[in-house]
This record gives structure tokens, sequence and C-alpha cells, in this order.
């Protein structure tokens, strides 16, 4: 018997699958997504059916969804890479037509149950065809242009069509997520040397449109730089969110104000209060050591998937795991940066804690796919 069919024959079938279950993981993301109940408890003044208790509904959803994808074997989800990846793509030009608009950006579906975003849907799907990608090419191709070209293909359409949106938020996190892939899958350091200097010079090229009938980003994206550089330069206006964060932050010293006892959380302070900025309300109620328990929690999530795709011999599933992972850490990171004013507004919220469905629902079928590849790889 090889051991390929010795590997397969000991992948656990049945409810034995339960046992395998990564349930360190499973505690990791409750205890996560409880911390955020608490906070949008908090930040509604109190009641909890404004936004605490659609959030409890919508993660008991998510926990259903995480553990029927668990179950469904991992050969699954590699066959069903392009038709997900398709799908996307597909309600990623329906926005064009027919999505909704709301603070001036185009980027969700309604579907009646629930508004969808199509762009969080595509920072899975996207990893899971890179992952299927490769593992279906040779490596000994990896590097090799014509094979380097697909891919960067299938990153860069639909980042045009977020950005068009516009996202710039999302944009960025399909770029990183896709190339993490890449990078993963043994892709020569030199490509990404090279796509690094171009992003210089479109940056530079960002800045130098400002004001030309070809500008390339929006005012509003223009002004969310100019507050990055400088948040004091606009103190009402544009950078009126990041001032009120940093104080935030900064009021709630090492052990914070107490639950329900922040000033800088309330309406008229931080209108976003419920999503972007929600980890401002964290740390000033919880101070340093609750922002930090909450940082220790991520990373936590982050180890155990990147334990798991180490010991998986299964190379879709291992870069589809590592893919995940990248995801989600580029997700609380720049959450994170952006509300201390280390990178710019662009409006990712914070996984699992900040307000809202479709991150929420799709961020749980990421893990079910992680404990998909963990539940079926080779032993």
């Amino acid at each position: 018997m090889s051991y390929l069919e010795y590997s397969v024959k000991r992948v656990p079938t049945g409810p034995r699958k339960i046992l395998h279950l990564n349930w360190a993981l499973v505690l990791l993301l409750i205890a996560v997504a409880s911390t955020g109940f608490l906070m949008l408890y908090s930040v509604a003044g109190g009641d909890i059916s404004r936004w605490a208790e659609p959030q409890m509904k919508r993660f008991a959803v998510g926990l259903v969804l995480m553990f029927a994808v668990a179950f469904v074997p991992i050969w699954f989800w590699r066959n069903m890479a392009a038709l997900a990846y398709g799908i996307s793509l597909l309600l990623l030009v329906a926005v064009e037509f027919v999505g909704d608009i709301g603070m001036g950006a185009q980027r969700w579906i309604d579907l009646g149950v629930i508004r969808l975003q199509p762009s969080e849907l595509m920072k899975i799907t996207l990893v899971m065809l890179l992952a299927a990608y490769y593992d279906w090419l040779d490596i000994r191709k990896t590097s090799h242009p014509l094979y380097v070209l697909l891919p960067a293909l299938l990153i860069l359409l639909p980042t045009a069509l977020v950005l068009k949106q516009p996202d710039l938020g999302t944009s960025i996190l399909l770029l990183m997520g896709g190339a993490a892939v890449m990078f993963a899958a043994g892709v020569h350091w030199a490509y990404f040397a090279t796509v690094f200097a171009a992003g210089v010079g479109l940056v530079s090229a960002v800045m130098a449109s400002r004001g030309k009938p070809w500008q390339l980003l929006e005012d509003y994206q223009y002004r969310r730089i100019d507050t990055f550089l400088d948040p004091g330069s606009d103190p009402l206006g544009a950078g009126y969110h990041i001032t009120q964060a940093q104080i935030a932050l900064g009021s709630g010293g090492w052990a914070g104000r107490g639950f329900m006892q922040g000033t800088q959380s309330r309406p008229i302070f931080l209108p976003e209060k419920h999503t972007d900025f929600i980890f401002t309300t964290l740390a000033e109620e919880f101070g340093f050591v609750g922002a930090f328990s909450l940082l220790v929690l991520y990373v936590l999530i982050i180890g155990f998937c990147v334990a798991s795709a180490v010991s998986n011999k299964d190379r879709f599933a291992s870069l589809l795991t590592l893919g995940i992972a990248v995801a989600f850490f580029l997700y609380f990171a720049i959450n994170m940066a952006m509300v201390m004013g280390l990178a710019p507004v662009v409006g990712v919220p914070l996984p699992l804690v900040s307000y809202g469905g479709s991150a929420m629902l799709v961020l749980m079928v990421a893990f079910g796919l992680v404990q998909s590849a963990h539940i079926h790889r080779p032993r």
C-alpha cells in the first residue's frame, strides 16, 4: 500500500470528523466575536437590539456555515474553486449595473435577506483559485513568466473592478492576499521586487494626477491621504475621524475608563464607531490591556492556521490555509494601523468585531475551508 493510499484511508469519515475539528480555533473565533458583541452593545448605549443582537444572529449562522463547509472533503472545494471565482467575478460586474449605493460607493447587491458585498466573497474565492492553480501547476514552472501571467491577471481583474466601486481598502487586500499566495507557492522574489518598484511609480503617478483631467483617484480618497500625512490640517473635516480616534486611544490609558464609560465613542465624536472605528471603543474602555488581549487572540488564530498549513502535505490545502491566514491578518492589521494613524483611512472593518453581515459570513466560510483542510489532511 502506497503512502498516499494509506493517508487517504486515515482521513476521518462521518461523525468522527467532529473529533478532528480544530476546536481551539473554534473557541478563539467565539472569543473574538464575543468581544465584538460586547463593544457593539456598548457603542449602542446599552441597546442590544440595535447592533449586538443582529451581529449575534449572523455569527450563529456563520458558525453553522463553518461546520457545514468543514465537513465537506477538501478535494470538493478544490474542484469548485474556478466556479466560485467565476460567480464572484460575475457578482462584481453585476454591482456596476444593479448595485446599491451607500456612503458614496456602489458595493452591495440586495438579495432580500442580506445585502451582499461581492468584494468580500472575492477575497476568499481568489485565494481558492490561486491555491488550486498552483496545486495543478508543476512546481518547476512556478516562476516561468508564462505561468506567472495568468495568476497576475486573475488578481488584477477583480482588483480593478473593486477599485472602480470605489473601494481602495478591499483592492489593497485583494492585491496583497493574491501576492501572498503566489509567494508561498514559490514564485521568484524578483517578480515582487519589480511589482514593488512599479507600485512606487504608480503612487507617484497617482499623486501627480491630482487635479488633472486624468485624475486616478476620487477627491475623497486624496483627502484621506492628506489626512494620513497631516491629520491636524483639517481637524473638523477630513481629519476629524482619525483625530478623535487617536484621542480615544490615548484616553484609555493602561486599564481603560471602564465598560460603557467611554466618552469619545459616543455618536457625536465617532459616527463610524460600530464599524471601522470600533477598535477605538475597545481601547478607550479597556485600555492597553484590552486592546493587547484582542491582538493576542488574533495572533493565536493566525498561529493555528499557519501551523495547520505547514503540517499539511496537501499542496492545495496548505496554500489555501496560508492564503486565508494572510487575508485575515491583513484585515485586522490594516484596521488597527488605520485607527492609530499609521495608515490612511481606507474603510477596512475589524474582523469578527465590526458590525457587518457580508464580512462576518464570508470570514466564517473561510474558516470553514481552513477546518476542511485540517480535518481531511493526509495523516
